[in-house]
């Protein structure tokens, strides 16, 4: 494909483009064109084709084709009223998937789309990583504030153990730390934490802020009564959790949180650096 068409085809589909709410979307009868489509209801066997596409992928096919209505002149100051699609970058791609390539835009669109959605999902699952990497930090800040307090109480580090790991073991449902850490073939001088998701570990955290504030709240001074504070804050966020149908024993884990952040900061390196050259 020549640069010229590239180029061309890059600006209509740009320049048809739509933001609302900081989502992207273009109108289906105006992609009908950019598409080579002449026929409205030849490119409506194309949309429904990409919206059973969408569904197999496990996605709410409403979030990305959205039904509306619009009015249109028809000469003579008359208008009529339509049928139109709102299409997400997602969509859009579903349907350049089933459209034919040996067209011109269809390929182009097929590229153009594809390219755009995998950034999309790129900075979507690098904003989780950074939100989990945060979640992690949080929870070792609150752990170390909870330390602190019980330490001024007597209560040394092998009591703090014994205490975190019996609020871990009412939020599992009975599984023990050691439990879950054998679970997810956790090395063992490694902490349960660095493997949960970020869902699991934002649950232990306030478990744990509500122990912090009950302890001096309540000024508990022993380790059976801030064990039993603990447990009871870590079944009372499980049970939120379970009526919702998460149950954080059952719950996959997540890549090693020191993986996550090598990562992310080499990627931020590599952006800090980008475009200077090495002398």
């Amino acid at each position: 494909m020549k640069k010229e068409l590239v180029e061309q085809l890059s600006k209509k589909f740009n320049d048809y483009s739509h933001v609302d709410n900081d989502v992207e979307y273009w109108h289906a009868r105006e992609l009908q064109h950019l598409l080579g489509y002449d026929r409205w209801e030849n490119f409506v066997n194309s949309i429904e084709k990409a919206k059973l596409a969408c569904k197999n992928s496990n996605h709410d096919v409403i979030d990305h084709f959205r039904d509306i209505t619009k009015m249109v002149d028809i000469g003579s100051g008359s208008k009529r009223e339509i049928a139109d699609i709102l299409l997400t970058r997602y969509a859009c791609y579903l349907v350049a998937q089933n459209g034919d390539p040996q067209k011109e835009e269809i390929a182009f669109a097929q590229t153009y789309f594809a390219i755009q959605t995998r950034k999309q999902e790129l900075i979507e699952q690098r904003m989780a990583e950074i939100e989990r990497l945060k979640a992690r930090e949080k929870l070792t800040q609150t752990e170390k504030k909870l330390s602190g307090i019980i330490y001024e109480r007597g209560i040394d580090d092998k009591g703090f153990g014994r205490i975190r790991s019996k609020g871990d073991k009412a939020l599992f449902g009975g599984r023990s730390t050691q439990d879950m850490k054998d679970k997810f073939n956790v090395p063992s001088k490694r902490a349960l934490a660095d493997f949960l998701p970020t869902i699991t570990i934002k649950a232990k955290d306030f478990a744990t802020e509500v122990t912090n504030v009950q302890v001096l709240q309540q000024n508990l001074k022993t380790e059976d009564s801030v064990t039993n504070e603990h447990v009871k804050n870590n079944l009372d966020v499980r049970k939120i959790l379970t009526e919702r149908n998460i149950h954080p024993e059952h719950l996959p884990p997540a890549e090693d949180i020191k993986k996550v952040e090598r990562k992310v900061k080499s990627e931020e390196k590599k952006a800090l650096s980008g475009g200077k050259k090495k002398k």
